[in-house]
């Protein structure tokens, strides 16, 4: 079944188990203005809460910028709350594996976004820069939690104290990127890791992206929890794929 909704500022669709969410707003390097946000959070939900679904892919439109992050006029006007921040949390949140395609290169808090997802594949000739220094903005909380989980102290502080561009080669040296890929390979290679997902035990991986996360973030019982693992070895499912593997 295929399900479209369609926005000024992006789209989103659910095709064979995948929801793909796709910014839009092309002319201003698919910046994300306040009024998408309610609309992005309700796909991501709607994507969280589907049994069917088993993978979101956030992507952009063109060949030039996955995103340019919030739009600048709403800081400049100080109209702004925690309604980004949150949509940028519920994505980190979401129980299924997420992947960033980025068509491009990409600013501001789309680089926040983008460190939300598990796995994040950009293409060559892409760059990225934090510029919250730059125009006086002290970023918020968990959005440098992000940058220091994902990618360590000395480069967050690299990207947010000098607000200075790196190119791809490098985004991919300090693992904001997953894959490096040349541009034209960016479809088959998101490709390729959803059709790794779906071969894939979709209630392990979600049981196994949550206590990941959980280690990440120094959680001491996560360490030692090993109820998801034990129900594993007694599910059904375990069964079925060793059987079919051996025959």
């Amino acid at each position: 079944m295929t399900e479209t909704s369609v926005s000024e500022g992006f789209s989103w669709s659910r095709h064979d188990g995948v929801v793909t969410i796709r910014l839009t707003r092309v002319e201003q390097h698919n910046r994300i203005d306040p009024a998408d946000v309610a609309g992005l959070r309700e796909a991501i939900a709607a994507a969280s809460t589907d049994t069917t679904t088993f993978a979101l892919v956030v992507t952009g439109t063109g060949s030039t910028t996955f995103s340019s992050g919030y739009t600048l006029s709403a800081l400049a006007a100080g109209d702004i709350d925690d309604t980004f921040e949150s949509l940028l949390n519920e994505l980190e949140a979401c129980p299924l594996p997420t992947i960033c395609a980025l068509n491009g290169s990409v600013y501001g808090g789309a680089t926040d976004l983008a460190l939300c997802c598990d796995i994040r594949i950009g293409v060559e000739g892409s760059r990225m820069f934090m510029p919250a220094a730059r125009i006086g903005l002290h970023y918020y909380p968990d959005g440098m939690r992000r940058y220091v989980r994902e990618l360590g102290l000395m480069q967050a502080k690299r990207l947010f104290l000098t607000g200075m561009a790196i190119d791809a080669p490098e985004m991919s040296r300090i693992g904001f990127l997953t894959d490096l890929v040349m541009a034209d390979q960016l479809t088959t290679r998101t490709a390729e890791y959803i059709d790794a997902l779906r071969a894939c035990e979709p209630n392990v991986v979600r049981s196994m992206k949550q206590q990941l996360n959980a280690i990440a973030t120094g959680d001491s019982q996560a360490l030692t929890d090993r109820s998801a693992y034990e129900a594993s070895l007694q599910s059904p499912a375990i069964a079925e794929r060793i059987k079919q593997r051996r025959s």
